[in-house]
């Protein structure tokens, strides 16, 4: 989440049980509730032995996002005629979101999570999209019965989720693992790999001095820190941490502060659906166009309908785990091609394509399992993919991927444009 006037991916913004049955038999899955989930998409012959879940936030100023993450995903169901080796496979896509919020809901994540758990139908799930709402879901599902419920998500990126590190809250990530084993993978990289790729950016465009704004969210606060932990690595100083109020009607007095700073950088952690195009234009007004705006991928999408961010944003850089939708291999450029083409305007998300490739992964290890929850959540740590449509990459223990380019976007005449692709160093990534 590939654009409308200008729609990066995002990490960002964006009841009931069905215990029993369906589970390992000859079809008859029971479908999740409907108070969350879509009906059971599947054209396979008879009915499906098991669902696959997406869990997304399908409300709010990304939906248009994540409602083509789900089309992806049917995209591929639809491309293994609903098949995962000798299973069949229906599929349920759920919100995590609520209108209220405009985003993710705790409680929705909490409720989704534990209607996972308890409907053995389900035997694998792909999410969540924000790290705060996998942070919730993650746990509920490693203790599942018959599990743990196998987990592949195409966006989260704070680190704890995965591994430790610098930035990184204590008792992470053994915490999200009550049962002692993993059930979660994720395709993208982690904002370790996103911080320093972004620190390098701040470098290589002169910068000497940066303001660090965080939103106070877990991903927020996990990239603002990683970003802030590499910044000596690349030879530059923080100015200021600090994080935004997302219910404030000026950010007026925030950016007189950053000026007096004397930072010429401002890398702002976050999500955009916090208020942030409020910010970026207060920034602008202030700070003027000399100062340069760096975000992560929390920040899309960006565009003058989506949270006013308008013009203030021309110019401003944003980073997206991952390589961009032209650099794909053939495999992802026939994804592109075909996908695209039942998309309006033939415009494909970048999350989209991490949708698509997270639906296979999960697809391959049902079809290596013997067809129970906790077979499948093994099978995903032998995730090893030549030629897929993120190219070559395989999962390690801690269920992260070992392909990890970081692709940093300008934006132009208020549309994005590739500025270049950044994998940083060790170095960096272990200190951030």
């Amino acid at each position: 989440m590939l654009f409308g006037a200008l729609a990066f991916a995002a990490a960002g913004c964006g009841g009931g049980g069905g215990g029993g049955g369906g589970g390992g038999g000859g079809g008859n899955a029971q479908a999740l509730p409907a108070s969350s989930c879509s009906d059971i998409y599947y054209e396979g012959s008879g009915s499906p032995q098991y669902i696959i879940a997406s869990d997304l936030p399908l409300q709010g100023s990304g939906r248009t996002q994540t409602v083509q993450m789900t089309a992806a995903i049917k995209y591929i169901l639809k491309q293994n005629d609903f098949k995962a080796g000798k299973y069949s496979i229906g599929y349920q896509s759920c919100d995590d979101a609520t209108a209220q919020a405009g985003k993710w809901d705790s409680a929705k994540c909490s409720a989704n999570a534990n209607s996972y758990a308890n409907d053995k139908s389900v035997i694998g799930v792909i999410g969540t999209f924000n790290s705060g709402c996998a942070e919730i879901e993650i746990p509920v599902l490693n203790r599942a019965p018959d599990g743990p419920v196998g987990m592949v998500s195409p966006a989260n990126t704070y680190v704890g989720l995965t591994h430790a590190g610098p930035g990184t809250a204590a008792g992470e990530p053994d915490k999200y693992y009550p049962s002692g084993t993993r059930n979660y993978i994720r395709l993208v990289a982690a904002d370790d790999f996103q911080g320093a790729a972004d620190a390098q950016l701040a470098k290589q465009l002169g910068a000497s001095k940066v303001y660090i704004l965080n939103d106070k969210e877990a991903y927020g606060q996990g990239v603002a820190g990683d970003f802030k932990n590499v910044l000596p690595g690349v030879g530059l100083s923080s100015a200021g941490f600090t994080a935004w109020d997302p219910k404030a009607s000026s950010y007026e007095s925030l950016a007189n502060k950053i000026k007096q700073s004397g930072a010429d950088a401002v890398f702002l952690g976050g999500l955009i659906c916090e208020n942030g195009g409020k910010l970026i234009k207060d920034l602008r007004s202030v700070l003027g166009t000399s100062v340069t705006l760096i975000a992560p991928d929390g920040f899309t999408p960006i565009s003058a309908d989506v949270e006013g961010a308008g013009t203030a944003a021309e110019g401003m850089y944003v980073s997206v785990a991952g390589l961009p939708n032209e650099q794909l291999g053939s495999t992802g450029k026939a994804f592109i091609k075909g996908f695209g083409g039942t998309q309006p305007g033939g415009q494909v998300d970048p999350y989209s394509v991490y949708a698509a490739q997270s639906a296979q992964v999960l697809l391959d290890a049902i079809s290596r399992s013997d067809g129970t929850r906790a077979s499948v959540a093994k099978e995903l740590f032998s995730t090893k993919v030549s030629n897929g449509i993120l190219g070559n990459f395989s999962i390690n223990a801690n269920g992260d991927t070992d392909a990890n380019p970081v692709t940093i976007y300008q934006i132009k005449g208020g549309k994005q444009a590739t500025f270049k692709v950044i994998t940083p160093p060790t170095n960096l990534v272990k200190a951030a």
